[in-house]
């Protein structure tokens, strides 16, 4: 196989072709409008350009619902508006694949600088109880990786996975071999038309409501949650780096930031959580080696917040702002402290 300089969100677009992406909806934003870009010049891949990021995601709901292997992508504020037809999907088992290329915020932030601030929002942005699987890559290679694993794992489980970049990643060119001989998961579910089905944001059991039966609700949310889990062993994705001499101290970091933490492996051991949701439960294995726990991320504390819960114990944090990556401005922080 050939090599390519791909681009990261080039390579999300390639990888997503390569899994059996039929149908994508979306509006431009930065720094993810380079994946609609690509799409339009898919023939074989139904692309629609639509009003905004409510009506992306709805439209990709459908065209799962109608058998087609579907997805979108956006950035922050157009994440944040999806959020309350993703909990719907949630509800109603819709395999799709949601790509959120991070940028600074609140709101308009500054759209051309990377950041991890949706993080939290991944598991958390819609109401009630679901339980997502969140991949992060570092690399335009594990873009294409795991952007064929982000769509395997929602045939796995009917729903909707979520695949984290952020403006430095996605906007990064690398040479690199993609891997088209992947396992591919088929769509298992019938589509639209085949057959007696109801589909509903509404507590169900099949397709019969259940809108005030508790007990039911309760069986309900218990199954979501174990097929989740059970998904998520099937991608147990993450990276550690024990260091060449002897130390106490892990350092945790994902995404565009653990490519900085990676001149440090000299100095400390390296962890690096590529399923963010589940959590990897081997954190819980290598942590105890450790006296010391350092956490960087580039927002304020956000998954800083899963390892504690996870690990009961203190996690020494430390944020990276703005959108600047600075091997020796994270140096001097690293050894002040």
């Amino acid at each position: 196989m050939p090599k390519k300089l791909l681009q990261g969100n080039e390579a999300i677009a390639q990888a997503a072709e390569a899994a059996g992406l039929q149908f994508f909806a979306g509006y431009p934003i930065t720094p993810a409008s380079e994946i609609i870009h690509e799409m339009v010049n898919k023939k074989h891949i139904k692309t629609m350009q639509m009003e905004d990021e409510i009506a992306s995601i709805n439209a990709v709901i459908g065209a799962s619902l109608a058998g087609l292997k579907a997805m979108t992508a956006t950035s922050g504020p157009g994440f944040s508006l999806m959020q309350e037809s993703i909990g719907l999907a949630h509800m109603m088992e819709v395999p799709l694949v949601i790509v959120n290329v991070q940028r600074v915020g609140p709101s308009t932030g500054m759209p051309t600088l990377p950041a991890q601030g949706d993080v939290i929002q991944c598991i958390h942005g819609s109401h009630g109880d679901y339980f997502p699987i969140v991949f992060y890559p570092n690399s335009v290679f594990e873009l294409f990786r795991y952007t064929i694993a982000a769509f395997n794992a929602a045939e796995e489980s009917m729903s909707p996975v979520i695949l984290l970049s952020d403006g430095y990643i996605s906007h990064l060119y690398e040479t690199i071999v993609p891997h088209y001989d992947c396992t591919i998961t088929p769509r298992s579910r019938p589509a639209l038309g085949m057959g007696n089905r109801h589909f509903t944001g509404l507590s169900h059991k099949g397709s019969v409501l259940k809108t005030s039966d508790v007990n039911n609700y309760r069986q309900l949310i218990a199954s979501f949650r174990e097929k989740q889990q059970m998904t998520a062993h099937r991608h147990n994705y993450f990276e550690y780096l024990e260091c060449s001499r002897e130390t106490d101290t892990l350092l945790i970091s994902y995404g565009a930031l653990s490519r900085a933490a990676y001149y440090f492996k000299n100095d400390f051991a390296l962890y690096r959580p590529i399923r963010m949701f589940p959590a990897v439960e081997e954190i819980r294995k290598i942590a105890p080696r450790y006296k010391r726990i350092r956490m960087m991320e580039m927002n304020t504390g956000q998954y800083v917040y899963e390892i504690e819960r996870m690990l009961h114990r203190e996690v020494e944090f430390i944020p990276i702002l703005g959108g600047r990556i600075d091997p020796k401005e994270i140096k001097q922080t690293l050894y002040e402290q």
